[in-house]
């Protein structure tokens, strides 16, 4: 595979979405979340793709569903794809000025951290598919009110460039379609870690107006200004 970062501008330009795996823990910082309280809820984690949030929170018992593209294709297939992405990224994020790495440390530690939650992902993958499911936003094939809360990491908002506009407010109607409770969306900047221009017009879209959305701030800061997720909650 080609590299699949152009640095063109301040930040890594991604000439599509790549899959890198995050941890649990990086989840519960980015979210906010409270690992206690989620225990039997059902939680949907948006593209997924080959992070190790799902394989972990079941194991604590949370009922977490992981929904990404690749699960269509078997486990080789996925880490074939995996691994030339994070040695891409990991080659070019060092020298990218849009990056705080007090808690990563530096590219070598994030690497690690990818690796292991790959790792963890894939064994998880093979052991219980059924977490796994398949398909692509903005279409989610569940059922009404179907989960507590839902998650999506490093998708809408940092790949402003690359989706559209509409595209952002039917992936969030029908997020929140299946959502009972809240959704979460990180980060709210782009991988110019500037704000995305598409959060000012949801908030006045007369399509989502039976929404509410805040953005929360978070103490968890890698791509600069990426210190919050919007959440969006049923008005």
């Amino acid at each position: 595979m080609g590299n699949h970062v152009i640095q063109n501008k301040r930040g890594l330009q991604l000439d599509r979405v790549v899959l890198l795996g995050r941890t649990f823990e990086e989840y519960r910082r980015c979210f906010l979340l409270e690992p206690n309280r989620l225990v039997g809820k059902r939680v949907l984690d948006v593209a997924g793709g080959v992070s190790s949030f799902c394989a972990e929170a079941n194991e604590l018992g949370i009922k977490v569903t992981s929904f990404d593209p690749i699960y269509s294709m078997p486990a080789e297939t996925v880490m074939q794809r995996s691994e030339p992405d994070l040695e891409s990224v990991y080659r070019s994020i060092g020298s990218a000025p849009t990056y705080r790495w007090g808690y990563y440390k530096n590219p070598d530690y994030m690497r690690e951290l990818r690796k292991r939650a790959s790792t963890i992902f894939l064994s998880d993958y093979k052991a219980h598919p059924e977490h796994y499911v398949a398909g692509e936003l903005p279409q989610l094939p569940f059922a009404d009110a179907e989960f507590d809360l839902t998650l999506v990491s490093y998708f809408l908002f940092a790949y402003q460039e690359r989706l559209n506009y509409e595209f952002h407010r039917d992936s969030i109607l029908e997020i929140m379609r299946v959502t009972r409770g809240e959704a979460r969306i990180y980060p709210t900047v782009t991988f110019e870690a500037e704000p995305s221009e598409n959060i000012p017009m949801l908030r006045l879209d007369p399509r989502l107006e039976r929404f509410q959305f805040t953005q929360i701030e978070t103490d968890f800061e890698f791509l600069v200004n990426s210190n919050s997720f919007l959440k969006v909650t049923h008005a």
